[in-house]
C-alpha cells in the first residue's frame, strides 16, 4: 500500500535540507521498492507570503491527509514584526495541535566519527546514547488565559499559565516507558515539583504509571539539576521523560553534545503513531540559500520516519548506516568540520549519503 507523505520545507534552510532527504526516499522508492508517493506544501514564512497565513488551509488538509509529515524548519528574523498570530512558529503550534502530536522523541547520539566536534572532552561524551521524550500539546506553550495587560499604575504585564492534565501527562509517560523497554530499561522524569503544582502532579502520575513497566528503573530529578548534569555526566541518561517547556530547553541542549544541533532528529506522534519529522534547528537564515546547512538531521529525521510510522526498519536501519558510513569517510559540513576532515556543502553531502545507500 503505497503511503502519502506530506513535505512541507519552511523557510531559510528548510528547503535545502528538505531536498537531501527527499532524494534519499527517492532512492529507496526506486531502488529498494519503498511505496510512497509525496505532495509539498508551503508553512510558516513561505506560506504567508503566497497565503497571508503561516499554515493555510490547504497545507493544513495535507498534512492530515498524510500517512507522515516532513518537515524543514520555520521562522526568520524579517516576520518579527508580524502580529504573534501570523508569525511562522504558529503553524508549528497549529501542525502540533491539530494532528494531536502529544509525544517528541529526540534522540542524541554522539557518532563516534564525530567525538572531537564535541566542546566537552571526548570521555565525557564518547558512546552518548540517549532519548528525551517531551510532551508537545500542553504546558504553558497551550495554557490558557495568557496574554498582555495593564496593571492600575499603568505597568503592562505578560502572563502565561502552566498547566497539564493527569491524561496529558499519562500518554507521554506511556510512551517514554514503553521506549525504555527496548533500550537501557532507565527513565528519569524531569520536572521542578519542589515549587511547582505542575509537576508535583506531573511526578505523582509518572510515578503510577511506572508500576505498570515494573522492568523499567524510574528516577526523579528537578529541572536545573538535569540541566547541569546532561553536561556533568550526560551518559548517565537513557531515557528522559518532560514537560513542553523543560523539554524545549533540554533537548537543545543535549544536542550540542553530539557536536553539532545539525545533527539531530526528531520525531512528533499521535496515539497512532502517526508523526511529523523534522531536524531540531531552526531556519538558520544567516547561511540560507548558501549551500552550507547540514542535511543530515533532516536526512535522520527521514529515517526516523520509517521506523516510527511506515514500518520500515531495515530501510531506517539503511538510512542510519549509510550517514555512519559518510562520516567514516571524513566528509563534514561546516558545522561538524574538525581539522583533518573535507568540508562539502548540503547537496554534496545529500549526494553523498544517497551514493552511500
Amino acid at each position: 500500500m503505497t503511503k502519502k507523505i506530506a513535505i512541507l520545507p519552511g523557510d531559510g534552510i528548510g528547503p535545502e535540507v528538505t531536498a537531501e532527504a527527499v532524494k534519499v526516499l527517492e532512492r529507496l522508492q526506486g531502488d529498494f521498492g519503498l511505496k510512497i508517493a509525496l505532495e509539498t506544501a508551503p508553512v510558516g514564512g513561505a506560506a504567508y507570503d503566497a497565503h497571508k497565513h503561516p499554515l493555510p488551509e490547504a497545507t493544513l488538509r495535507l498534512a492530515k491527509q498524510a500517512d507522515a509529515v516532513l518537515l524543514g524548519a520555520v521562522g526568520g528574523t524579517r516576520y518579527d514584526a508580524l502580529p504573534r498570530e501570523l508569525r511562522p512558529e504558529k503553524a508549528l503550534l497549529g501542525l502540533r495541535a491539530e494532528l494531536q502530536l502529544f509525544a517528541n522523541l529526540r534522540p542524541a547520539i554522539l557518532y563516534p566519527q564525530l567525538a572531537s566536534a564535541s566542546t566537552l572532552r571526548p570521555e565525557v561524551v564518547a558512546g552518548l546514547d540517549l532519548l528525551i521524550v517531551r510532551e508537545l500539546t500542553g504546558d504553558i506553550y497551550f495554557g490558557e488565559p495568557r496574554g498582555l495587560r495593564t496593571l492600575a499604575n499603568g505597568e503592562r504585564e505578560g502572563y502565561n499559565t502552566m498547566k497539564y492534565a493527569e491524561h496529558e501527562i499519562e500518554r507521554v509517560a506511556r510512551v517514554a516507558f514503553a521506549a525504555a523497554g527496548k533500550r537501557r530499561r532507565q527513565v528519569c522524569s524531569v520536572e521542578k515539583a519542589n515549587v511547582l503544582e505542575t509537576s508535583g502532579l506531573w511526578r505523582e502520575v509518572v510515578t503510577r504509571v511506572a508500576r505498570d513497566y515494573a522492568d523499567v528503573e524510574l528516577t526523579h530529578m528537578y529541572v536545573d539539576n538535569a540541566a547541569m548534569q546532561l553536561v556533568r555526566a550526560p551518559k548517565q541518561f537513557d531515557v528522559v521523560v518532560t514537560g513542553n517547556l523543560f523539554g524545549d530547553i533540554l533537548s537543545d541542549e543535549a544536542a550540542m553534545l553530539t557536536g553539532s544541533i545539525g545533527m539531530l532528529p526528531s520525531a512528533s506522534l499521535d496515539a497512532r503513531n502517526k508523526g511529523m519529522y523534522e531536524p531540531i534547528h531552526g531556519s538558520a537564515p544567516d547561511i540560507a540559500g548558501q549551500g552550507l546547512a547540514n542535511p543530515l538531521a533532516t536526512i535522520l529525521s527521514a529515517a526516523m520516519m520509517l521506523r516510527y510510522t511506515l514500518d520500515e526498519p531495515a530501510l531506517a536501519d539503511r538510512i542510519e548506516q549509510a550517514v555512519s558510513r559518510v562520516l567514516d569517510q571524513g566528509l563534514r559540513t561546516a558545522d561538524i568540520w574538525t581539522e583533518g576532515t573535507s568540508k562539502v556543502g548540503t547537496k554534496a553531502m545529500g549526494d553523498a549519503v544517497v551514493q552511500a545507500l
